[in-house]
């Protein structure tokens, strides 16, 4: 499959713009819910420049060989949950919509405790079909850049760093 490699600049500057298109839509959370371990880093970005504190969990939805499994699990989940979650607006937030199943598990477990609003946001949606869906409750959906369907080379997943930036410039990228 063609890869897709992106640079922690690249990153950045599309966190950017998504924290600026969540800013102009009006939604204005109380907090951010990053999903681990992709979410984590565009979650920390976001925080930057919503000012936000973020809560995390754990869902593992690819085996060790990067295979996706048949249903998403939990790993880990917010301790106090329905202290920190019921009546507030929350930003789900994770690197990459796919097949949208990861998604869509979280965003159903998330509103079993009430929340006021739920928003997800993310940095690249894939051009394709999803398997998974909203449910009608998630009104709110952002994302920082819509791609192609390949493999997206993340930075944080790179082995060695200055390989996978050498790749990018090879590619014409910064």
């Amino acid at each position: 499959m063609e890869k897709y490699y992106v640079s922690y600049q690249d990153i950045h500057r599309t966190v950017r713009k998504l924290s600026g298109l969540i800013r102009d839509s009006g939604f204005s959370p109380d907090l951010i819910v990053a999903i681990g371990t992709g979410g984590f880093i565009p979650a920390r970005i976001l925080k930057t420049y919503l000012n936000l504190p973020i809560l995390t969990v754990g869902i593992a939805y690819y085996d060790i060989h990067n295979r996706p499994a048949d249903t998403p699990q939990m790993i880990q989940w917010i301790d106090e949950v329905r202290a920190k979650l019921t009546g507030k607006k929350v930003l789900l937030v994770d690197e990459v919509d796919d097949s949208r199943t990861t998604l869509e598990y979280c965003l159903r477990e998330l509103l079993k405790y009430k929340p006021k609003e739920v928003a997800v946001a993310v940095i690249h949606n894939k051009d394709k079909e999803k398997r998974g869906t909203f449910p009608a409750e998630v009104k709110r959906y952002f994302f920082g850049e819509e791609v192609k369907d390949r493999w997206i080379a993340y930075p944080w997943d790179a082995i060695d760093i200055d390989q996978h930036d050498r790749i990018i410039r090879e590619r014409g990228g910064k």
